[in-house]
């Protein structure tokens, strides 16, 4: 039997679909069905839609219409940032990203290693900073790009991205962001941030599943990323999901137009929770204290296992996750947290608690006390534990 859901504790991995979004998409599901590429009324009809979300969407960036291409998720705009990106100067074949990326740019960039391109993967410091002199450290003359994320999503440590965007205009190198975990929850400027090319997802924030976009700035001509039909400016081929581009584009502007009531609720919620599970005996905050995500709160606990916990949470109407969702049923320590110089017998011990502004304080009163009692219990079946504690009394 299906437990019903009780707290929803995981927006790093996936967002309600805002109500407003659900109802707005309907009547292009149904009613205004048309394919955009057609020349009759139905299909202009559909064309007029996605030339409004891609204004809508451009405004929530401070970007140009005609610098936003829709794609189908967060995945797919890394992908086609960094292949297309590295064709563009055929001299030059080196990249260069963070320890710390999402698989769907690391794994995108391992593929590219494969077929003769070169990598450097610059280190994080204990809160998963990116420094810009890292990055200068990694740039050479026959770098082509620079991929570094706005916002982990793991521990939820926002990058200094202006500082490397910066850095890269200096070098006259190309720079890519995967702003997924971030745009729908902080200001994203992508002028002011000095970006050439952005990723982001909208069910991030609380838009439809299985639709995203690539920001490309105006004067970078990517190749063609994927051949057949004209959409998107000719570069990437297939017929539009206009419920899901129109849905992203309501869903942003109702993300952007709350943002800052809906981080100071968030803070809030976030602060308490944080500050009550680090009472927690061996416990450790993951990620920058300061420099993070309104909603992300991320934790390690000694002499725990990662999983065990997830399953006790859920068993308890709690939903959260240990890790990303991306790499939840890998049973292999989080190379984030790694990253950030933790031993993999405390790294296994993760547990990630991303908030939303539908979440309440009585929610967050029950997730620390039912959190509590799970780790006690765990603690006292771990043998792990058992040694840290004979550890502790011998010194």
């Amino acid at each position: 039997m299906n437990k019903k859901i009780i707290i929803y504790a995981d927006n790093s991995a996936t967002t309600r679909m805002h109500n407003e979004v659900f109802d707005a998409m309907v009547p292009y599901l149904k009613e205004n069905y048309g394919n955009a590429s057609s020349i009759y009324s139905l299909g202009r009809e559909a064309a007029l839609t996605i030339k409004q979300a891609r204004k809508d969407i451009a405004e929530c960036i401070n970007a140009e219409e005609n610098e936003i291409f829709f794609t189908s998720g967060g995945s797919e705009s890394d992908n086609w940032a960094l292949k297309s990106g590295v064709l563009l100067t055929p001299n030059k074949n080196h990249i260069v990203t963070s320890a710390i990326e999402h698989h769907a740019v690391l794994h995108t960039v391992q593929s590219l290693v494969k077929k003769g391109f070169s990598a450097s993967y610059v280190g994080v410091d204990n809160f998963g900073l990116v420094s810009t002199e890292s990055v200068i450290a990694a740039i050479n003359n026959k770098t082509s790009i620079v991929s570094i994320m706005m916002a982990n999503n793991e521990i939820g440590t926002i990058e200094p991205i202006a500082k490397i965007a910066k850095v890269c205009r200096e070098k006259g190198v190309l720079f890519h962001t995967d702003a997924v975990q971030a745009v729908g929850h902080i200001k994203v400027d992508v002028k002011e941030l000095g970006i050439d090319m952005l990723s982001l997802s909208a069910h991030k924030f609380r838009g439809p599943k299985g639709v995203g976009a690539l920001f490309i700035k105006k004067g970078i001509n990517l190749p063609v990323f994927i051949e057949g039909g004209a959409q998107e400016n000719s570069m990437r081929a297939g017929t539009e999901n206009v419920a899901g581009i129109f849905g992203m584009a309501k869903a942003l502007k109702i993300a952007t137009n709350n943002l800052k009531i809906n981080t100071n609720k968030i803070l809030k919620l976030r602060n308490r929770l944080m500050e009550n599970i680090l009472k927690f005996d061996n416990t450790r905050l993951t990620g920058h204290p300061e420099k993070r995500l309104p909603g992300s709160a991320s934790f390690c606990f000694e002499g725990v296992e990662g999983e065990s916990m997830i399953l006790d949470l859920n068993m308890h109407g709690i939903c959260a996750s240990s890790g990303s969702a991306c790499t939840s049923k890998s049973l292999e320590a989080s190379h984030v947290l790694l990253a950030i110089g933790l031993p993999h017998e405390i790294a296994h011990g993760s547990l990630r608690i991303t908030l939303s502004e539908e979440n309440t304080e009585k929610e967050i009163d029950y997730i620390i006390s039912v959190l509590k009692s799970i780790i006690d219990r765990l603690r006292l079946m771990s043998p792990l534990w058992e040694k840290i504690i004979k550890k502790a009394v011998y010194h």
